[in-house]
């Protein structure tokens, strides 16, 4: 964990702007086809809170993708694009710089100049010291699903030792992060699929898989919990699982919800107050950078520890800036590969 509280800036004279090259994305545009990113030069330079990053890598996420096509109104042109990062700080509080670091935020790249860049000036507090052990890539590559996960499982309550989570979409990204904190506290951790597949992310433990395709998922939850239902269900697809994610809650059960298809979802009232179920919205867009920090620095000893995980990078997902168009269409396209811009 960082802390910057006591810290001492350096003057503001020996504050030198960088000319960094970054990812532009001048306006929104109809679709992905369209998106044109240009790399151009912009001087950067911190302010008294602020840090200076060398970006050793950044990820790309589907929400870098919804904004540049327009389906996030507040998110403002031009701006240089980009979430999540990694890389070494290179002015800011005389503690911290050399640190290497990590981070996300819901306003970088959205709301504000991003990651994608071979600099970036983000706030002190925000940064989180990358783990020993873990690549460049592999860090940049743990914001948002993480973030996300975390921030789900913190306000619907973190899962207790002999409690069940329940993953709808349970081999994508955020649904792998949550498999990993839920098995880190001790959960047991049931995954729903649409086909027939296994689960292809770190557990802690055992991961028992549901075929939605083939079997009931809410009668299946049942016949495995004794009747029970899950404690806590991780719905990351949204509409098409609610029905089956409402019918597998326990007595006082959750649902974490971050997602819409359809948006519009019909429900039992009566079901629902009578079970005394929580239903849990999660948009991780309105975490700022220093919000998000806080999530990671919890996160942080499961990583230092083992019990998480991060995502393996594939060569193949890995773009340079001149790329960022490839990159985008790479993660549109649904590639489950985790995507990553490396300057």
């Amino acid at each position: 964990m960082i802390k910057t509280g006591m810290l001492m800036s350096a003057p503001q004279a020996d504050r030198h702007p960088v000319d960094a090259r970054c990812v532009r994305l001048l306006t929104k545009v109809e679709n992905t086809a369209a998106v044109a990113p240009v790399v151009e030069t912009h001087a950067l330079s911190r302010g008294d809170n602020d840090v200076l990053i060398e970006v050793k890598a950044a990820a790309v996420n589907p929400s870098d993708v919804k904004a540049a096509t327009g389906l996030m109104p507040y998110a403002v042109f031009p701006r240089t694009s980009g979430r999540d990062y990694a890389g070494v700080v290179i002015d800011g509080p005389s503690g911290l710089v050399g640190r290497e670091v990590f981070g996300s935020s819901g306003d970088l790249g959205i709301r504000r100049d991003g990651t994608h860049a071979t600099h970036l000036v983000v706030e002190a507090d925000a940064v989180v010291e990358k783990p020993a052990g873990i690549s460049w890539d592999e860090a940049a590559g743990i914001g948002v699903p993480f973030v996300t996960a975390m921030e789900g499982l913190r306000r619907a309550g973190l899962p207790k030792a002999g409690e069940t989570v329940l993953v709808m979409g349970v081999n994508g990204k955020v649904g792998q992060a949550a498999v990993q904190i839920a098995s880190w506290h001790g959960a047991r951790v049931i995954g729903v699929v649409r086909k027939r597949e296994p689960y292809e992310g770190h557990s802690n433990a055992p991961v028992e898989v549901i075929d939605a395709s083939a079997t009931d998922v809410a009668t299946r939850v049942r016949e495995l919990t004794g009747g029970k239902g899950a404690d806590i269900v991780y719905n990351t697809v949204g509409d098409p699982y609610f029905q089956a994610a409402h019918k597998s809650l326990a007595l006082r059960g959750r649902q974490i919800l971050i997602a819409a298809v359809d948006r519009i979802v019909q429900f039992n009232i009566l079901e629902f107050y009578r079970g005394q179920h929580t239903y849990v919205g999660i948009d991780t867009l309105a975490l700022s950078s220093v919000a998000t920090g806080e999530v990671l620095r919890e996160l942080a000893p499961g990583f230092a520890s083992g019990h998480l995980k991060p995502f393996p990078i594939q060569p193949s997902a890995i773009y340079p800036l001149e790329h960022a168009k490839a990159a985008f269409v790479a993660v549109a396209g649904s590639s489950r590969d985790r995507v990553i811009l490396r300057p």
